[in-house]
């Protein structure tokens, strides 16, 4: 373990990476609060209110960048997973309580690591497979199938996870050729430009609070990224992955206070579950040195795809040529 960053550090970090977290959590309960917008919608106006700034940091940085990928063809991929991870979380948001879609994406890691096997040719040995069968019984205790129909919006949050896990394959497949600027600013114009053609077809005004809505979750986005930026910046990744499972607690205040929705107990046991699976996975890559499918991930929450460390973190990660990963 690294021994670079000193505790107060460490504790800096961890405070900057719940502070994006519950930003992140603002983030979904302001798209879950919106009604009556076609999600085609509110993706395309999410993802403009967050790439304005975005480029315009871009804009003021110093450094010299190519935005030409390195590898077209995987970038492309990528950015077709990431188009249809967002539509569908942002679906999943709309007709599901928060804790049920923040269970189903938690199950990310372990979708990642089962497509580690074929995709990178990774061994998984018993404790990993331990986490895997812990992960995916966890989903079923929240789908319950035999008590249960599953909805659109069930499938639309497996859908995202799915969509997530192979976006985060990709990445760590690309990472260390692509700069974490042409990772982040391709999905962001795909997005743009695939929701946009869509709204063509199903645009209705919006009432000035819905439009404020979109316009706060797509800059909460970028405030939430430079906050995890920090906080990766300030201590390890094995500090900060772990507090992105704090969004659960936020799911559970904002479904009681805001949506009124009840607790569900076989959420909390199976979302319980699937934490504990995605924890096993974090510690099994802290103790050996297998490839890091967890601590280099990043959750689903950024109106741009799954989160990632923008191109000034680049040099933070000399092992892996880039920094960790991050909704």
């Amino acid at each position: 373990m690294s021994t670079r960053f000193s505790p107060s550090a460490t504790v800096r970090g961890v405070g900057l990476a719940l502070a994006a977290f519950s930003l992140f959590s603002l983030h979904d309960a302001l798209i879950k609060s919106i009604t009556g917008v076609p999600v085609f919608q509110i993706v395309f106006f999410s993802v403009l209110f967050s790439f304005v700034p975005f480029v315009f940091v871009l804009a003021l940085g110093k450094q010299q960048i190519s935005l030409r990928p390195n590898l077209p063809g995987l970038i492309a991929l990528r950015c077709f997973f990431a188009v249809i991870s967002l539509l569908s979380v942002f679906y999943a948001f709309g007709n599901l309580p928060m804790t049920q879609v923040y269970s189903l994406l938690f199950s990310a890691p372990v979708l990642i690591t089962l497509l580690s096997i074929p995709l990178l040719g990774e061994q998984v040995k018993l404790i990993r497979w331990m986490g895997i069968l812990l992960g995916l019984a966890g989903i079923l205790i929240v789908l319950r199938p035999s008590t249960m129909a599953l909805s659109a919006g069930h499938l639309a949050a497996l859908l995202a996870a799915v969509c997530v896990a192979f976006s985060a394959v990709i990445t760590r497949k690309i990472g260390a050729r692509e700069h974490s600027v042409t990772l982040v600013l391709y999905p962001m114009l795909t997005n743009i430009i695939v929701s946009g053609f869509l709204v063509l077809w199903v645009y209705q005004p919006m009432p000035g609070i819905a439009l404020a809505k979109v316009c706060a979750v797509g800059l909460i986005s970028v405030f939430g990224q430079m906050l995890l930026i920090n906080a990766y910046r300030s201590t390890e990744a094995q500090y900060i992955a772990p507090m992105q499972y704090s969004q659960m607690l936020w799911a559970i205040l904002y479904g009681a206070l805001v949506f009124n929705e009840s607790i569900d107990r076989n959420v909390i046991i199976g979302s319980s579950i699937i934490v504990f699976s995605g924890l096993l996975f974090m510690w099994r890559e802290l103790v050996t040195s297998v490839t890091q499918p967890v601590l280099r991930t990043r959750n689903l929450r950024m109106t741009g795809g799954p989160h990632v460390v923008s191109a000034e973190s680049d040099k933070l990660d000399p092992k892996y040529g880039r920094a960790p990963d991050h909704h």
